[in-house]
């Protein structure tokens, strides 16, 4: 693990910056102190063009750190540029550029190990230069836009985050949770990053010792299709879920979804289902006093024999054993 003592993490702030964009990455860097001993992390700091809040996408204020024009002389680990849009009358989305706000992000890049960009951020980071020549992504609704605007760049509207380099870029709002939890598996390891993602959206306490598999954090996706197919599932959990289905829903053939599911997961579609049933089991069976028959039909198993066959082939163990060991919810 490499690591240096308070990484300098800086978030650019301008008007009409997207709030997601902004609060999303300092959530997961605060949750890596839990799931680490070593004195080692990051530190973030809000700046802008002057010290005066800043209105968000949102309507939120926000209180910048410090200025540009201070960050600029200290060395920075990580540069992240959120972003900003517009829509017009006809609902259609607009990137917005603010040449001051690239100005300063060229400069800083300057003085910066990594740079990234965050979902419509990506537009900056073009029109800085920082992406010539490179493959990047940004939100689908502006991806035309950026590769209109800078036929430099390598656009690729499909994948949640692309490193290219030393330079990252990430797709929708929600996926600065993604491209953060990324920058953190690149600095501390895939197995600090997957602790940090479990605090992210598991909302149950787990008592020592419990199996840390969770199908929706292991193994990742890299591919909006794929991982829209995975809330497909998570969504119809207790319904057949044929392969017929899904790839109805994907809008392909059953053959090109199984192909899919291997090169992404490592899995047929048929394994990850039962994987995906038996982790809305493990929580019924955590946080309710549901029946094992109610627990079947709720997770799609079709009989409870189906049920404590899958719990013995992922965990080793039967429903009831686990709820005994593992129940979060007291007697």
């Amino acid at each position: 693990m490499s690591g240096t003592v308070g990484r300098l993490v800086v978030i650019v702030l301008f008007e009409g910056v997207d709030l997601l964009d902004v609060t999303g990455p300092p959530e997961v860097f605060a949750l890596l102190r839990r799931e680490t001993d070593e004195a080692t992390g990051y530190q973030v700091l809000l700046a802008a063009g002057t010290m005066d809040p800043v209105t968000t996408s949102a309507g939120v204020r926000v209180l910048p750190d410090v200025t540009f024009e201070e960050v600029a002389e200290r060395p920075i680990d990580t540069l992240l540029v959120p972003g900003a849009v517009e829509v017009d009358d006809r609902r259609r989305v607009h990137a917005l550029v603010d040449p001051e706000v690239v100005g300063w992000v060229r400069k800083l890049a300057e003085r910066t190990r990594r740079v990234t960009s965050v979902c419509v951020g990506a537009h900056i980071l073009a029109a800085a230069g920082l992406l010539d020549g490179r493959r990047a992504t940004t939100h689908w609704s502006t991806a035309q836009q950026l590769a209109a605007d800078h036929p430099a760049v390598e656009v690729d509207a499909d994948p949640i985050f692309i490193r290219d380099g030393d330079v990252w870029t990430g797709a929708g709002i929600s996926s600065c949770l993604d491209l953060a939890l990324a920058l953190v598996a690149d600095d501390f390891g895939e197995t600090t990053a997957l602790r940090v993602a479990r605090q992210l959206v598991m909302y149950l306490k787990r008592p020592s010792g419990q199996s840390q598999f969770s199908v929706p954090l292991e193994p990742v996706s890299t591919t909006r299709r794929i991982e829209d197919l995975r809330h497909y599932i998570t969504r119809n959990i207790s319904g057949p879920l044929t392969l017929a289905e899904l790839a109805a829903s994907a809008h392909i053939s059953e053959r090109q979804l199984t192909r899919i599911f291997k090169a992404e997961l490592g899995m047929t579609p048929s394994a990850y289902i039962e994987s995906a049933r038996v982790e809305r089991a493990r929580n019924q069976l955590e946080s309710t006093d549901a029946t094992l028959e109610r627990i079947t039909t709720l997770c799609g198993f079709g009989t409870t024999d189906t049920l404590i066959r899958a719990f013995r082939r992922r965990l080793d163990t039967t429903p009831m054993e686990y709820r005994r060991r593992f129940r979060a919810v007291p007697d």
